[in-house]
């Protein structure tokens, strides 16, 4: 009976243990909880990004970075398209530091972007999220985990993007979510 206890607890403990490590290798994670800044200076945390159960895209950018703007004004061009098929939601994090941050509000009124912005001066997030150079963009689940990401920007990417969110919520849907 303990042989049979004991068989059966290393089972499930190595279950467990795959399953982590499987979701490891897929790239699945939990978002970050990490305080950030909203464009009027307010604190905000991370772990309160919410889309009703749909899809967040989370675009790490700055204001000197030109393929962050291009990818960032690509987007803008298929946003409402985007959020009245799928209900998607774009949140661009801008990881101008204190010397530049000052330029990040009103470079997004100037643009007319319709995402909801934040800016993470001191790098925490981008540090917890292992962003190293922008752009880099991630696609968080319904469960807020993050199941795809990319870095760098090419004319044409904003459609790769856009297709990775159709996938997660075919899979959603059906229950297999797609955990790349």
């Amino acid at each position: 009976m303990l042989k049979n206890l004991i068989y059966t607890g290393v089972l499930l403990m190595f279950s467990l243990i795959s399953e982590q490590i499987s979701a490891q290798e897929k790239g699945v994670r939990a978002l970050p909880s990490v305080n950030v800044k909203t464009l009027s200076g307010e604190s905000f945390n991370t772990s309160s990004f919410s889309n009703d159960g749909k899809p967040i895209i989370v675009d790490f950018w700055a204001t000197w970075c030109k393929p962050c703007i291009e990818e960032l004004n690509a987007i803008h061009e298929e946003y409402d398209e985007w959020r009245k098929e799928t209900g998607v939601k774009v949140i661009a994090v801008s990881i101008d530091d204190a010397r530049t941050m000052s330029r990040v509000a009103p470079f997004v009124k100037g643009k007319g972007w319709q995402y909801e912005n934040y800016i993470d001066s001191n790098g925490d997030f981008k540090r917890a999220m292992n962003v190293n150079m922008p752009p880099h963009t991630f696609i968080l689940n319904s469960k807020n985990e993050i199941v795809w990401q990319h870095v760098g920007f090419t004319d044409g990417n904003q459609y790769d993007l856009i297709e990775e969110v159709r996938k997660l919520i075919k899979a959603e849907s059906t229950g297999s979510e797609n955990k790349q």
